[in-house]
């Protein structure tokens, strides 16, 4: 499947990042694939060309079975020298016919046994995904019917190698793809399909590519073969008007003309972006740009003046990247520089310690590093001398090693203020003078957040939220500048505009959360030291206790004191406990049979997973927050989290109170969206090694058959809940209305482990119901930032609809509504507290979930423990439950018997513990011979 030819179609640029996304594409399309077969059509494939497209194909699960059932399709590939091999050693298991050969031709002329092992295949039709150009017409020509190409633009605009670059650069607003039947010209032949996209402002290659061109490419190539094997294929001749040839991209081509608008700058380096990427001379360099976005000219810029040659006037580093300017006043922003060797930096870091140069040091400067090695020398006493590539740690420095160096600096320079992992980061002599040199010269310091808040001066305070994506460290806009309103319960009106994420911004995320686990200083770092940064934050959200609260409050309609002492007391805790695992985890030896005569040692070690997504309910914003990411946080691993898009306010406040604290850049991402966009795309990802969503049933199954389907990614599922609480008549009757009230009503009874279904023993029934509607009579239902408050609005008017329809059921259904079931009439989402009893095992609101204030009453006989426990267990949950009474045997019985993953008994709570740490690690056994 993979050749080294040249059709009569054309290469794109960038080779590995198609054959990445062919992979996504492909995985996507599995229907489509399937259907083929299912059908039974009769066709036999050859993929030709170098595209990893050709070999995935092979290896999908559906189409291994084809050659073993001896009909539908099967797929020859014939192979380059060079190619990717891996994928086509996996096809030829799956008895897929592979040929590798390093060329069609030559001096000119087709090697005739290549050709002839070609036409011994007997294939039908040839499929070219982005092959290369020199397949003999003989092989073009030889199926029966004949080739088809896929070429990533709209034919006959932008024939030739680089369309997608010039699509960009042309700034298209349309981009798509065409298949094409192949003909002895270069992009022309007859059109079979086409398919049509907007092109985004900020589109790059890779963007375009993996939004649209690979997922939907794969399908349009899939629906191409159906066509012609079902003879509807149409071959439409190209238009002469509109035709364009460009050429190919490459690094020599790609500079930049700065005599241009900043739109077209733009243009080129976006068109150029990654490969081969729009470069420079910038301070007698080559500077190659990434990432540029066209910018509001009503914002002031202020930064320092980079002069570029050839540049309408100065470049100006900012805090948020290069601006440059076109020729007509306008501008662009460019995020990423990268320099001749290889080295990329953020373009805002470029005044600082990103330059490519070393530093030169000044003659004072070089005093200090003569008494820098003198120490080095005394600390690694078995060096005979230090030189500038000698490694501390290489040379048997150990930790105390580290603090004494950390001294030792303050002795001799006491405004190098080092911390111990500044030694862990640069660990060669040079390395580690360089560093301390730029921070004697203030160059060293912490990037200042930026933040665009919104300031609302409510509850007595002003309170200050973020309202863009978090991502690597940055508050920024969506991709295309997407938003939407956030909405306060409490009256229905907007809170602010959020960022609205989009795959694009996923990908940005996972790929910073990737970075940041596996090149950055967050891997590397000691556990204990982890841990001090885990208490840090956890100190930064106890100082802004209030102001997260009273964002909670307005925001998911939580009461005030509830959410200051649960949603985010509780969250503070729970960033406190896990911190005091950080440096605490740990795995086992094992006693294993010796290989003798040798010995043998084995033992594991918990390792973290890596890239961790995380998508939260709305029902506790920040503790559902903290209850995962802290886990998380605590075992090493980096983490990109959805929260619920109706209430993301209190994530973004912790994401700056995160930077704040000092976890490094690209370990907490932040991303509100809809989880239809953002949850799927972190399901399907491929560097997302682990996914813990909280949420619907329904939901979680779709996950999990994602993540299975993707790359087989860990899942933890926290879902639905239709907990049952069994009160006896011994037990203690004001204590079990309370509780009762609280494992109902508690939040609004937005709780996912709410007692979905009180059973009563008939005696104590009609007095429990009595005491539970005086109590609810006296709940005070109001403003949740009010003090007295006891009961605040629905989460939002989509869950409060489902309520009263709810309600409207069980009324229909039978039950007796004994109080509340409607909404109450003021301004906002708010709903009475509601009691139904009467409530039988067959209703539906027996069975299913309000995820709200109502209490569903069910009675049982004295005596008939057995048969009240069947009914309790009689539903797909199993989240949480309860019992009380005052017999112990009674209480351990029910217990054991119950169906629940926890178990109150006389009391209705939450839990944590060990086994939310260990959903994020790994175990890694480690057997050595000696």
């Amino acid at each position: 499947m993979l050749c080294k030819g040249k059709s009569r179609g054309s290469t794109p640029a960038s080779t590995e990042s198609l054959q990445q996304g062919w992979w996504m594409a492909l995985t996507s399309s599995r229907s489509s694939l399937r259907d083929l077969v299912r059908e039974g059509l009769d066709i036999r494939l050859c993929m030709l060309g170098r595209s990893q497209c050709c070999v995935v194909l092979c290896v999908l699960p559906e189409w291994r079975k084809v050659p073993e059932a001896g009909r539908g399709i099967m797929m020859p590939a014939v192979s380059g020298l060079g190619g990717r091999l891996r994928s086509a050693t996996e096809a030829e298991k799956d008895g897929v016919p592979v040929f590798k050969f390093p060329r069609w031709r030559l001096k000119g002329q087709a090697i005739q046994e290549v050709v002839t092992q070609y036409k011994a295949t007997g294939a039908e039709l040839n499929v070219l995904p982005f092959c290369s150009q020199f397949i003999p017409m003989e092989v073009i020509d030889h199926p029966r019917h004949g080739s088809i190409i896929y070429h990533p633009s709209l034919l006959p605009r932008h024939r030739g190698a680089s369309a997608i670059n010039w699509t960009l650069i042309h700034g298209d607003k349309k981009g798509g793809f065409t298949v094409f039947w192949a003909d002895d010209g270069l992009d022309t032949g007859p059109i079979l399909l086409q398919r049509e996209c907007d092109v985004e402002p900020n589109d790059t290659v890779n963007t375009i590519y993996k939004r649209f061109l690979f997922p939907e490419g794969v399908k349009g190539t899939v629906e191409a073969v159906r066509l012609i094997a079902e003879g509807k294929a149409p071959k439409i001749t190209q238009p002469a008007e509109g035709a364009t040839y460009e050429c190919i991209q490459k690094k020599d081509n790609a500079k930049i003309d700065w005599n241009q608008s900043a739109e077209a700058l733009h243009n080129w380096i976006r068109g150029n972006d990654k490969v081969p990427g729009a470069w420079a001379e910038v301070d007698g360099q080559k500077v190659t740009f990434y990432g540029s976005s066209l910018v509001d000219n009503e914002t002031a810029v202020n930064g320092q003046p980079l002069e570029i040659p050839g540049a309408s006037q100065p470049g100006i580093v900012t805090k948020s990247g290069l601006v440059l300017f076109g020729n007509d006043g306008k501008t662009l922003l460019v995020k990423n520089l990268q320099f001749e060797d290889g080295k990329m930096i953020a373009a805002a870091q470029y005044f600082r310690s990103g330059s490519s140069a070393a530093v030169e040091l000044t003659e004072e400067e070089k005093t200090f590093a003569e008494q820098m090695r003198a120490v080095w020398e005394s600390i690694l006493s078995n060096v005979s001398q230090i030189e500038d590539s000698t490694d501390f740690f290489k040379s048997g420095a150990a930790s105390m090693d580290v603090v004494r160096l950390v001294e030792e600096v303050k002795l001799r320079a006491s405004s190098c203020q080092l911390q111990n992992e500044d030694v862990y980061m640069n660990t060669t002599f040079k390395d580690f003078i360089q560093m301390c040199v730029r921070k004697l010269r203030g160059e060293d310091d912490e990037e200042e957040l930026v933040v665009d808040y919104v300031e609302k001066n409510i509850n007595n305070m002003i309170i200050k939220m973020p309202h863009q994506l978090f991502i690597n460290g940055e508050f920024v806009d969506a991709e295309g500048g997407k938003t939407y309103k956030t909405i306060n319960p409490t009256d229905g009106t907007a809170i602010c505009d959020v960022s609205l994420a989009q795959i694009s911004d996923v990908d940005r995320a996972v790929a910073a959360a990737k970075e940041a686990f596996e090149e950055g200083e967050w891997g590397k770092m000691n556990p204990r030291d982890r841990g001090r940064l885990i208490y840090r934050l956890a100190d930064l959200m106890e100082e802004h206790q209030e102001e997260l609260a009273t964002i909670e409050a307005i925001d998911s309609g939580a009461v005030y004191t509830l959410a200051l002492k649960t949603h985010v007391g509780m969250s503070i805790q729970t960033f406190r406990y896990f911190a005091g695992w950080c440096d605490k985890i740990q795995g086992s030896t094992i006693p294993i049979n010796q290989a003798r005569p040798n010995r043998n040692l084995t033992f594991t070690k918990k390792e973290p997973m890596g890239v961790c997504a995380i998508v939260i309910p709305w029902n506790y914003p920040l503790m559902m927050l903290a209850w995962k990411t802290a886990a998380c946080l605590a075992a090493g691993n980096t983490v990109v989290l959805k929260p619920a898009q109706v209430t993301p306010l209190t994530a973004l406040k912790f994401a700056e109170l995160a930077a704040r604290a000092g976890l490094p850049k690209g370990v907490i991402n932040i991303l509100p969206g809809s989880g239809a966009l953002v949850g799927q795309r972190l399901s399907d990802h491929p560097d997302v090694r682990k996914l813990g969503f909280t949420g619907s049933t329904e939901i979680g199954k779709h996950i999990m058959k994602s993540c299975a389907v993707s790359n087989v990614k860990k899942v933890s599922l926290e879902l639905g809940g239709k907990s049952p609480l069994i009160i006896f008549s011994d037990c203690e009757m004001d204590k079990a209305v309370r509780m009762g009230m609280s494992s109902v009503f508690f939040n609004k009874g937005e709780n996912c482990i709410a007692a979905g279904r009180l059973f009563l023993e008939d005696s104590i029934h009609d007095l429990f119901v009595q005491k539970v509607v005086e109590e609810v009579k006296k709940m005070k239902i109001g403003d949740p930032l009010d003090r007295s408050t006891d009961h605040g609005p629905q989460n939002h008017k989509a869950h409060l609809d489902k309520l009263v329809e709810y309600c409207q059921t069980g009324v229909k259904e039978g039950a007796t509504l004994v109080c509340g079931g409607r909404q109450v009439q003021r301004p906002g989402f708010f709903f009475e507290p509601t009691v139904f009893t009467d409530v039988q095992d067959h209703m539906y609101i027996a069975k299913e979930e309000s995820f709200g204030p109502v209490m569903i009453i069910s009675k049982f006989k004295s005596g008939e423990v057995d048969d009240v426990l069947r009914r309790a267990n009689a539903t797909e949950y199993g989240l949480a439950s309860g019992v009380f009474t005052r017999d112990i045997s009674k209480a351990l019985y029910v217990s054991e018997r119950l169906n629940a993953g926890t178990v109150f008994v006389n009391t209705y709570g939450k839990d944590l513990g060990q086994e939310a740490l260990n959903e994020y690690l790994k175990t890694k056994a480690v057997t050595i011979e000696y």
